[in-house]
């Protein structure tokens, strides 16, 4: 099995990256982007829809005041998502576009607003009904051959489409929800199904956006307090403890929570306190 294209304990998501004043100017989000390289987090997850491309082009200006930076960075594109405002057809619609001139004009719009020439890794954002998978296929191998892209990997996937362009496309990971509160992978044999292939698991939302519901949230609390932790850093070391060890992307920015999550992601949760967790969250214990 191939090893995890990402090693870092934590990927740090760049959809809310303009929300943040204090990283508002370049040289702020240049300081920040150091902190978290010395922190062992240089893996950064961005896509071409998040602030209409703001959000690159504001890494981007922050990349430029220190250009040797970039060799330390993973940095990750996704793209095929056409928002309805993007949509230059009558029918103004939000649409999926997996054609080759779409993903290659996408890739490049990237690499200029970021001011790089490659992306690290580069994912189809969705699964396009209307994907042609040779012609993707070719798209995809491409991009890397020509070194604008170092691996292709796919987002919100199901194990079918994994398993339909992997036979042509030597697929790196899958990036999907995956959480206390979305578990359902955890459960249909698709997270083994994925690491079975040899797709690394990327889990966006991993902390259900806030979202759990009373019994979780008493049951977090009453788990952390037995392991002097807090309830964020046990829902992180539920997910950690998957097979395969999940790799969790942070959507906040705020140090605190960063430090926060560090622990969170190598806490070790015995059999029962996992379990525990998951009869919480599901509403019934196992069969």
């Amino acid at each position: 099995m191939a090893a995890p294209v990402l090693a870092q304990p934590l990927l740090l998501g760049m959809m809310r990256l303009l929300e943040y004043p204090e990283l508002g100017e370049p040289q702020a989000l240049l300081g920040f982007i150091e902190r978290c390289v010395e922190r062992g987090l240089n893996g950064f997850d961005h896509a071409d829809i998040y602030a209409g491309g703001r959000c690159e082009a504001h890494f981007g200006a922050a990349l430029r005041q220190a250009p040797g930076l970039r060799q330390r960075l993973q940095i990750i594109g996704k793209a095929d998502i056409v928002p309805a405002g993007q949509d230059c057809s009558r029918w103004r619609v939000k649409h999926y576009d997996s054609s080759a001139g779409y993903l290659r004009r996408a890739v490049d719009d990237s690499l200029a607003r970021l001011g790089v020439e490659r992306l690290d890794g580069f994912l189809l954002h969705r699964p396009d009904p209307l994907l042609q998978v040779d012609e993707v296929a070719e798209t995809l191998n491409g991009l890397v051959a020509s070194g604008k892209v170092g691996w292709v990997g796919l987002s919100n996937a199901g194990i079918l489409h994994c398993q339909a362009l992997a036979q042509c496309v030597p697929l790196r990971c899958n990036q999907i929800e995956l959480s206390l509160q979305a578990q359902h992978w955890v459960w249909d044999g698709s997270l083994h199904a994925l690491q079975a292939a040899g797709l690394q698991v990327l889990a966006w939302s991993p902390m259900g956006g806030g979202r759990f519901g009373d019994r979780l949230c008493s049951a977090l609390d009453e788990v952390a307090a037995d392991r002097g932790a807090t309830a964020n850093q046990l829902a992180l070391a539920w997910l950690r403890q998957l097979p395969g060890r999940p790799l969790p992307i942070l959507g906040s920015l705020r140090w605190e929570r960063i430090e926060e999550a560090l622990l969170g992601a190598e806490l070790e949760l015995d059999r029962p306190a996992w379990f525990y967790l998951s009869e919480a969250a599901r509403g019934h214990e196992v069969a």
